[in-house]
């Protein structure tokens, strides 16, 4: 049977459970295929001493953080692309030769063609990825968005070569949405208390005006309301990066999550679309989805 196929391109662990594990579980419940790329290996991010006992790495630990994430959230494949975290714009580890936004600055079409691999051996009929700004300006979220975009247009040529895979395009391509009313909320708040909503963070680097400034209109919204549980789990997945703390959100009644938080927005990108009037045009990212055969592999 020809199940429908979903690919999400993000950039680190974390991202996917933290910004969609109640949309992957629903579809993995409908019977999607969940495909994710995981651009990084985490392994700048920062933890406590504890999670590093027996010698581990931040790497690994964060690597096996996403493996618990993907065996909850019940991924078909996760494509780890292996690259080193970059730190936010102006960091130091932005210069590691390995680190993706150096890549993405310095070869970019390598980071592309990574990307169209990933693609055509999936043959997603619809992609996630971050907005243009990543969400909150994280340059390996930057980097994946575009890259992600480029290859969308390049996938589909006779005239661009990779091995063995043959050109093929997804029907749909969606900007995951932060909505405006939190973000709001929080620069109102962090004014409150006399903080700068420019210089947030352990190093001022987070700009939440800037966040605010680049929000897209969503056209789009699903409701994950019954799957707010398993969006829990897959987050608690990734301790070391503050899952499972579910913040002043999560500390609400599941009964008021529920009504409060049971829609996700996205915005659709392709095919290009204006929203109506109630600024939502669906309901469901595969809707007017033609579920089509994956294409074999060629061989030579």
């Amino acid at each position: 049977m020809t199940k429908p196929r979903l690919l999400i391109s993000y950039a680190h662990p974390d991202d996917e459970s933290f910004g969609l594990g109640g949309l992957i579980a629903k579809y993995v419940d409908e019977g999607v295929d969940v495909y994710l790329i995981c651009a990084t290996d985490g392994d700048v991010g920062s933890m406590d001493e504890a999670f590093l006992a027996d010698g581990k790495t931040i790497k690994q630990v964060r690597l096996a953080e996403l493996d618990c994430a993907a065996e909850k959230l019940g991924f078909k494949q996760v494509f780890k692309l292996g690259y080193s975290d970059s730190g936010m714009m102006g960091a130091a580890t932005n210069e590691a030769p390995n680190s993706l936004w150096y890549q993405w600055e310095n070869h970019s079409d390598a980071v592309v063609q990574r990307v169209v691999e990933v693609l055509r051996e999936v043959q997603p009929q619809v992609v996630i990825t971050f907005n243009e700004y990543g969400g909150y300006g994280h340059p390996d979220h930057i980097a994946i968005q575009q890259a992600t975009l480029k290859a969308m247009t390049l996938m589909s040529s006779d005239s661009y070569v990779t091995d063995g895979q043959a050109p093929y395009t997804p029907q749909k391509l969606y900007y995951s949405s932060i909505p405006r009313f939190p973000v709001q909320f929080g620069i109102w708040m962090t004014r409150l208390q006399g903080k700068n909503p420019r210089k947030l963070g352990r190093n001022e680097d987070i700009d939440i005006v800037a966040i605010l400034e680049h929000v897209n209109e969503p056209t789009t919204r699903v409701n994950i309301g019954d799957y707010l549980e398993d969006w829990d789990e897959a987050s608690a997945c990734h301790q070391s990066q503050g899952g499972g703390g579910g913040g002043f959100l999560g500390r609400l009644p599941m009964w008021l999550r529920r009504r409060l938080l049971n829609k996700q927005g996205f915005t659709r990108i392709f095919p290009p679309t204006e929203p109506d009037e109630t600024g939502i045009i669906e309901h469901d990212l595969f809707e007017g989805v033609e579920v089509n055969e994956p294409q074999p592999i060629q061989t030579s």
